[in-house]
């Protein structure tokens, strides 16, 4: 997921704002409780999201994929005092730990966190975005993406993560290529090609695919 040498991606962590406390803890946290650690959003990227938040100023945010949180609480972190994440998750089993995360990061009010199947809840939602975030189980961005982009404010942004697929994406003549990396080819595809937003596809961590709806 790494497209950087370890050594530049130490500088660039170490020229990033420190993670705090709480987000130490989600990390270890999630590398000793919770299968497939390797999808934490983690240090840089976090800080991005927060960033991107607080420069963007939304006041409704939809995050599809909580995980452990880590991702959702840097969004919140810059939210202003009227601004809202809501946050889809399907795994029931680490609900608990995720809400005890919220609780310690002290934004729980301002963050909705609904359990069940993205694509059942989303149609519930009422209202526009301002900011969507995706990264849930890829063989669904289609399908995301077409919920939530007739749903955008003029101005909103929708990221993707792991658009790059660990290099997947570059397919080699005679490879097969799996199903997810079929969808995520698509994506960016249908993302580019789409007159509706303006995009960039960043080579952060593994890949995050930014459109603005126009």
């Amino acid at each position: 997921m790494e497209f950087i040498a370890p050594e530049l991606l130490a500088y660039c962590e170490n020229h990033t704002s420190e993670e705090d406390e709480l987000l130490l803890h989600i990390t270890r946290e999630t590398h000793t409780k919770v299968m497939m650690p390797r999808m934490l959003s983690g240090h840089l990227q976090g800080k991005f999201l927060e960033l991107l938040v607080k420069m963007h100023n939304p006041k409704v945010i939809l995050e599809i994929g909580t995980y452990t949180g880590y991702s959702g609480i840097c969004m919140a972190r810059g939210l202003s005092k009227n601004g809202k994440l809501i946050t889809l998750d399907i795994n029931d089993e680490i609900a608990p730990m995720v809400k005890g995360f919220f609780q310690k990061s002290g934004l729980a009010d301002q963050i909705d966190y609904r359990l069940g199947n993205a694509l059942d809840i989303i149609p519930t939602l009422g209202g526009n975005f301002d900011m969507v975030f995706i990264d849930a189980d890829k063989a669904n961005y289609i399908n995301y993406y077409n919920l939530i982009i007739d749903r955008m404010n003029p101005g909103g942004i929708i990221m993707a993560d792991n658009v790059l697929w660990s290099g997947k994406i570059l397919i080699e003549e005679g490879k097969k290529i799996d199903k997810d990396t079929k969808v995520l080819l698509e994506y960016n595809k249908i993302v580019q090609e789409d007159p509706r937003v303006e995009n960039v596809l960043l080579p952060i961590r593994d890949g995050i695919m930014l459109a603005r709806k126009l």
